[in-house]
C-alpha cells in the first residue's frame, strides 16, 4: 500500500505542472472532453445491456416486430459508440502530444540549465541515459498514464452502473440450488467481488517482480544503445586500433544483459498470462452457472439470462481491472519510477552548491580582474586537487599555464566557467563579462557549417561574408564556400581544422576573456605561432588565458604561471615572464 501511495504521489508530482502550465487550458480542455467521451461510452454499455434482455427476449418469444425494432435501436447505440471511440481515441492522442511536448521541453530546459547535465556525470548518479528518460520514458508516461487512468475511471463508473443492474437482477434471479431458493440480497455483486479479489491477489502475487524486471530492461536497452552510439563517434579511432573484435564483444555482453533480463520477464510473463487467461475465461462461464439453475427452473426467460451474465461481466471486468491491466501497470511504474530518478538526480545536481561545499563565483565589482581567493578546486570524491589564493588575471594579459598532466590545469577553467562546483573559495569575475572556453577537441553540432562555427548564437547573428572571411584568416579557405553544407563536422574535419574552427568561433564572438585549453596543441608550430598573432591582431583588447606544454607559446604571452606540486595538490604559481617578447610589428 505504501508503494502504491509512493508511486500516485510521484505521478501527481510529474503529470500535475502541465495542467497548471501556460497550455493549461487546452489540456484540461483535452482531457475533459475525453473523460466526457469515456463515460458516454459506459452509459451506451449500459444501453447495450438492458438492449440485449429485450432482444433475446423477442428472439424467444419468436416476436419480429420486436427483432426488427430492436436490430435499429443496436444500430443506432453502435454509430454512436463507433463515433465516440473514434475522436476519444484522436483527442487522446491529440493531448498526448501536447502533454508530451510540453514535459520534454520542461526536461531538457531542467537538464540543460546551468550545466547540471555536466554536474549530472560528474556525480555518477543514478539517472542512466537521461536521453532515453526525455524520449522513450515520457513519451510512454504521457500515454501509459492517460490509457491507465482512463481504464480505471472506466472501470469505477462501470462498477458502479452494473453493480446497481446486477443487484436487481440478483432479486429477480435468486441463487437456485436442489430445487431451493436461497435469497441471498446481491448475491451476484458478491460473487463477482469474490472472485475479483481472488484474481486480483493471486496476480499481484504472480506479477509483482515485473516491476523491477522491466525497470531492468529499460535500463540494459538504453546501455546497449548509448555504447553503439559511442561506437559511431569513436569509428576512426576503433579502425585505427583494429579494436572491431574488442568492441563487438563489449557490445555483446551489453546485449547479454538485456537478453538475460528479457528471459526472466518472459519467464515471469508466461505464468501471469496463463493465470490471467485462465481467470478471464472461467469469467465468461462463471455467471451462467450461477444463474443457468434459475432459468432452467423457469424462474427467468433468456433475455433476463443474458442481460445478468452481461452486466456481470461487466462489474467482475470493473473489479479486475488490475488483473487484467497488471503488466501494463508493471511497465508504468518502472518508467515513472525512471523519472522520478531523473528528476531528483537534477535536482540534486542543480542544488550542489546549496549542499554541499562549493565553489563561489562572486562579481568583482568595479575591477576588471579575474581573481581567485582561498581557492581549493577539489576532485567530486572530495578529494583536493588545485589551490591558489590572492592570484589574479589583470584586463588584456596574456597568461600561459603550464603544469605536468593530471595538475589540474583544465579542471581550474572548468571552475573558472562556473561548471564545476567542487571545492571552497572564491572567483571574482567582472559583471556582464564574456567568457569564452576553447577546449582541445571543439564541439560542433551537426548541422550547417555556418550554424557550426557561430554556435552559440544564432545562425543569422554575423554575416556571411564576416563568417567567410574568418575562416579564410585561420587557414580554412576550403571550408569558406561550403557554409550551407549540412554534415557531422566533429567526424568530418581533423582535429586540427577543428582547432581553427574553433579559433574562427572565437574571433567571431569576441570575447573578454578567452581561455585556450591546449585549443591549438595538434596544430604545427608555424600555423600556431599565425593563428595567435591572428588573436592578438583581432582580439587586442581580450584577456587571454592559455595552457599550453610547447616552449614557443612562451612569447605570445606576458606572464607564465606554473602548476607546482605541494604534496598531494598542486599550487597555481608564477614561473616567471618569458625571456623575449614577440615583436609588435611582427603581427
Amino acid at each position: 500500500m505504501n508503494n502504491i501511495r509512493a508511486t500516485l504521489a510521484i505521478v501527481w508530482r510529474i503529470a500535475m505542472p502541465y495542467f497548471r502550465s501556460e497550455d493549461k487550458w487546452a489540456g484540461r480542455g483535452l482531457l475533459g472532453a475525453v473523460i466526457a467521451m469515456e463515460l458516454a461510452l459506459v452509459a451506451i454499455d449500459v444501453l447495450v445491456n438492458q438492449w440485449q434482455n429485450r432482444f433475446y427476449s423477442a428472439l424467444q418469444a419468436s416476436d419480429w416486430d420486436a427483432f426488427v425494432t430492436q436490430i435499429w435501436i443496436f444500430v443506432a447505440l453502435a454509430s454512436t459508440y463507433i463515433a465516440l471511440a473514434v475522436y476519444k481515441l484522436y483527442l487522446n492522442q491529440w493531448l498526448q502530444i501536447r502533454w508530451r511536448q510540453w514535459l520534454t521541453r520542461h526536461y531538457l530546459g531542467e537538464w540543460l540549465e546551468n550545466a547540471t547535465h555536466y554536474r549530472m556525470q560528474l556525480k555518477g548518479d543514478a539517472a542512466d541515459n537521461p536521453d532515453q528518460r526525455i524520449t522513450e520514458d515520457v513519451k510512454n508516461f504521457v500515454e501509459q498514464t492517460l490509457t491507465i487512468g482512463l481504464g480505471l475511471l472506466s472501470s469505477i463508473v462501470t462498477l458502479f452502473s452494473f453493480v446497481i443492474i446486477l443487484w436487481g437482477l440478483s432479486n429477480a434471479a435468486p441463487l437456485h440450488l436442489f430445487g431451493t431458493d436461497l435469497m441471498i440480497p446481491g448475491y451476484l455483486c458478491w460473487g463477482a467481488l469474490i472472485y475479483a479479489i481472488f484474481g486480483t491477489a493471486l496476480t499481484h502475487w504472480i506479477g509483482s517482480p515485473l516491476v523491477n524486471l522491466n525497470f531492468e530492461q529499460q535500463r540494459y536497452e538504453a546501455d546497449f544503445r548509448f555504447n553503439l552510439v559511442r561506437v559511431r563517434e569513436n569509428s576512426e579511432q576503433i579502425a585505427l586500433l583494429r579494436g572491431e573484435g574488442a568492441e563487438r564483444s563489449r557490445l555483446l555482453d551489453r546485449f547479454g544483459f538485456v537478453i538475460g533480463n528479457w528471459y526472466a520477464i518472459m519467464s515471469r510473463t508466461k505464468r501471469l498470462t496463463a493465470f490471467t487467461a485462465s481467470y478471464q475465461q472461467a469469467a465468461v462461464l462463471f455467471p451462467y452457472v450461477l444463474v443457468a439453475p434459475a432459468f432452467f427452473a423457469k424462474k427467468i426467460q433468456l433475455g433476463d439470462m443474458m442481460q445478468t451474465a452481461s452486466a456481470f461481466s461487466s462489474v467482475q471486468g470493473a473489479l479486475s481491472f488490475f488483473v487484467t491491466a497488471y503488466r501494463s501497470l508493471a511497465e508504468w511504474r518502472a518508467i515513472v519510477a525512471r523519472l522520478d530518478g531523473f528528476e531528483m538526480s537534477v535536482a540534486s545536481s542543480t542544488n550542489l552548491p546549496a549542499h554541499e561545499p562549493a565553489i563561489a563565483l562572486k562579481a568583482a565589482g568595479g575591477r576588471r580582474i579575474i581573481a581567485l581567493e582561498q581557492l581549493c578546486v577539489n576532485l567530486p570524491n572530495g578529494t583536493p586537487l588545485v589551490a591558489a589564493d590572492a592570484f589574479a588575471i589583470q584586463p588584456s594579459e596574456r597568461v600561459l599555464v603550464t603544469g605536468p598532466s593530471g595538475s589540474g590545469k583544465s579542471t581550474l577553467f572548468r571552475a573558472i566557467a562556473g561548471i564545476w562546483p567542487f571545492g571552497t573559495g572564491a572567483i571574482l569575475v567582472p559583471e556582464k563579462a564574456r567568457l569564452m572556453m576553447l577546449p582541445q577537441r571543439p564541439y560542433f553540432p551537426v548541422g550547417k557549417l555556418r550554424d557550426a562555427v557561430v554556435y552559440p548564437a544564432k545562425p543569422d547573428t554575423f554575416e556571411p561574408a564576416r563568417v567567410k572571411d574568418t575562416l579564410i584568416a585561420v587557414g580554412l579557405p576550403n571550408l569558406a564556400g561550403r557554409l550551407d553544407e549540412d554534415g557531422h563536422w566533429n567526424r568530418m574535419l581533423s582535429l586540427g581544422e577543428q582547432q581553427r574552427l574553433g579559433l574562427a568561433r572565437a574571433l567571431l564572438h569576441a570575447p573578454d576573456y578567452l581561455f585556450l585549453d591546449e585549443a591549438t596543441a595538434s596544430l604545427d608550430e608555424p600555423s600556431e605561432a599565425r593563428l595567435y598573432r591572428l588573436l592578438a591582431e583581432k582580439l587586442p583588447q581580450a584577456t587571454i588565458v592559455s595552457i599550453g606544454h610547447r616552449s614557443t607559446l612562451d612569447v605570445f604571452h606576458t606572464r607564465k604561471v606554473a602548476m607546482v606540486q605541494d604534496g598531494e595538490i598542486h599550487v597555481l604559481g608564477s614561473a616567471g615572464a618569458p625571456a623575449e617578447k614577440e615583436p609588435t610589428a611582427a603581427r
